[in-house]
């Protein structure tokens, strides 16, 4: 008899071998292995949820490992990992708030491994979904369970209400780097806009933190070149800089006819601080005009009972990332 633990191994050899062997029943893709394998060895997933198939990507990775520009577009294979991006020449350059939010993403061994594929479509992180054991039967887990954060400890919690009743939040560093920046998510499918690609799932149509199918591969993820003149930055909160997903992180590009701000860990999605792009834009950055924004991306926060403490650091954040600009 099979234990809880026991699943398939498939070494992919190509990307189309890859798509088939994921086409089944609670079949995982396993890329730099830094959130899966979390998931297997804790027994995360309810038992019926837990990988049965899990298909190697690393066996295809010559071929999604890349990172080059062509035709004034940056194109980055899903399976880079993030030390490539962070060492970049070409994206410190002109794509420097990608650069600086995979050098500021977990630890130097980490990001050896994590992939920018794997870190947009990581898990959400709730302490309640991730509890070892399966212990709380949490909305993302059961149709028929509850966002047990809403009235429980919810201090690093969303700041801008439930996605689909859960309040659990987005934790990657890169996601609001890829939104300032425009970027494009290209599939085995389709290409998505990176502001399209997030999305809370809960069960019973899954527990994803993306729009992607079961059946679906990230293959590679574009960047337009950033337009004359405009410049980018990436800043995050963590209790462990070093190790930590954020509590709060903020990636933001001005421009003299732009300005792009987005939040993360705010929210179950990367949040687009609108009412600040709207003030900041056209103004001098200065001490004044940055705490304006920052007060104008939060104005729209709804704390929970634990976790108000959050939108004093998101607005720290925004303050910070446009005063880098300035």
């Amino acid at each position: 008899m099979k234990s809880f633990s026991d699943f398939n191994l498939v070494n992919a050899t190509n990307i189309d071998e890859a798509v088939t062997a994921l086409s089944g029943n609670s079949c995982y893709p396993l890329a730099g292995g830094t959130d899966l394998l979390g998931v297997m060895r804790f027994h995360i997933f309810p038992r019926e949820m837990y990988p049965k198939t899990v298909v190697n990507l690393k066996s295809i990775a010559p071929s999604l490992h890349y990172l080059k520009e062509e035709e004034n577009v940056l194109k980055i294979g899903a399976l880079t990992p993030l030390e490539d991006i962070a060492k970049s020449t070409a994206v410190k350059s002109k794509w420097g708030a990608l650069a600086v939010a995979a050098h500021e993403a977990a630890s130097p061994h980490l990001r050896e491994m994590g992939t920018i594929g794997g870190n947009i479509c990581q898990h959400n992180r709730c302490w309640y979904f991730w509890k070892e054991e399966n212990r709380f039967n949490c909305l993302k887990k059961d149709p028929k369970g509850l966002c047990y954060a809403i009235l429980g400890n919810n201090k690093y919690h969303s700041i801008f209400g439930g996605s689909s009743g859960c309040v659990s939040v987005s934790p990657s560093d890169l996601a609001p780097a890829l939104v300032v920046l425009n970027a494009n998510v290209v599939t085995t499918k389709r290409t998505i806009p990176i502001e399209d690609f997030f999305a809370v799932q809960v069960a019973p149509n899954g527990f994803g933190s993306t729009i992607l199918s079961t059946d679906e591969i990230v293959t590679e993820i574009q960047i337009p070149a950033p337009s004359p003149n405009s410049k980018s930055t990436f800043v995050k909160f963590a209790l462990r800089s070093s190790i930590d997903f954020p509590i709060v992180n903020c990636a933001a590009v001005v421009s003299e006819n732009e300005a792009r701000i987005c939040l993360n860990a705010v929210s179950g999605t990367p949040k687009r601080a609108q009412n600040a792009e709207d003030y900041i834009k056209g103004k001098i950055i200065n001490e004044e005009s940055a705490n304006n924004a920052s007060i104008e991306a939060l104005k729209d926060a709804v704390a929970l009972p634990y976790n108000k403490w959050k939108i004093q650091i998101a607005k720290a954040m925004v303050k910070k990332a446009l005063l880098a600009l300035a």
